[in-house]
């Protein structure tokens, strides 16, 4: 079956993973219908466990259950399950490499109606700072599924965020997700943009804009740690400007891991997502969206002022 929304694809993949394993169990704080935890307890309702508004105590008891073999998922807004519970998962899960997958649903601008106090802009660089910590960031529906089925088989600690609204898929349905893999969406010589989430689309979008001009690379990284360097490097290896693109700010996500890998080269780069700022309100998605500059013309705008500043 093909989705369109992340946390859908995330909720009914969980149900068929666990007709099949019944060590995986479900927790959700407060919020099983937005993060459609509610579809495993409707199958599954003795592996469910509804923990009320208290991530810390949810993830406090999620290590436990993983000692015992149970493979918990613990579901909550990213603003919350990274915020709230952070001293639960660095203390005890983090630290003790326990096999616990947080999940935290309407990342980024997703939420867009609640404001800055919903809206996660600083999640990857929360979890991506603590060591034994998985990242996942998928792109769309499709590698939602893939990434879930992944992060199931993996033992170790895994936050993995996503997005609350309904959007195209970029990448194949059906391919297997590979932990630490970026993945070449659209080939290019000139400028290699890294992306992750919403964004690879935008980045796509915009490297179709611009192809009359420049030759674009979308390369869509979904693991934003463990992510080698190597990797990373060998992808840009004839670029002439690096770009980022994020749902995030640019401090501690994606961009940071990026600059970071490419410190000793003098690739220039330009980083696209949040300027240290808290998102707001909105009547809609799109319109929060073109606020923070995060829209296609924009994302070509901005690799068109790198490439050209920089093309000599």
């Amino acid at each position: 079956m093909t989705y369109t929304n992340q946390r859908i694809a995330y909720g009914e993949t969980l149900v068929k993973m666990g007709k099949d394993n019944p060590k995986i169990v479900v927790m959700d704080a407060d919020l099983c219908a937005s993060t459609m935890g509610k579809l495993y307890e409707i199958e599954y309702k003795e592996r469910h466990y509804e923990m009320g508004i208290a991530e810390a105590n949810m993830l406090s008891v999620a290590a436990g259950l993983s000692t015992t073999g149970r493979i918990p998922f613990a579901n909550s807004f990213a603003v919350f399950v990274a915020g709230r519970a952070y001293d639960q998962i660095r203390q005890t899960i983090a630290i003790g490499k326990l096999n616990v997958k947080i999940v935290g649903s309407s990342a980024g601008l997703s939420d867009f109606g609640d404001g800055a106090t919903h809206q996660s802009i600083e999640d990857m660089a929360i979890m991506g700072a603590i060591p034994n910590m998985t990242v996942i960031c998928p792109a769309d529906a499709n590698e939602t599924v893939a990434a879930t089925k992944a992060i199931a088989k993996y033992h170790g600690p895994v936050y993995m965020r996503l997005n609350r609204n309904d959007y195209d898929n970029v990448t194949e349905e059906g391919k297997p997700f590979v932990i630490g893999e970026p993945d070449v969406l659209l080939d290019g010589k000139d400028v290699v943009v890294f992306a992750t989430g919403y964004m690879v689309g935008l980045a796509l979008k915009a490297a179709k804009l611009l192809a009359d001009e420049i030759s674009v690379k979308v390369v869509n990284v979904a693991t934003i740690k463990p992510l080698p360097k190597e990797k990373l490097i060998h992808l840009a290896k004839d670029a002439k400007v690096i770009v980022t693109a994020e749902e995030h700010s640019v401090i501690g996500g994606l961009g940071s891991v990026v600059l970071n890998a490419f410190a000793q080269t003098p690739i220039p780069i330009e980083m696209i997502g949040l300027e240290d700022v808290f998102g707001c309100s909105a009547h809609n998605y799109d319109e929060l969206l073109e606020h923070f500059n995060l829209t296609d013309t924009a994302v070509a705008d901005r690799i068109k002022q790198a490439y050209f500043a920089h093309k000599e």
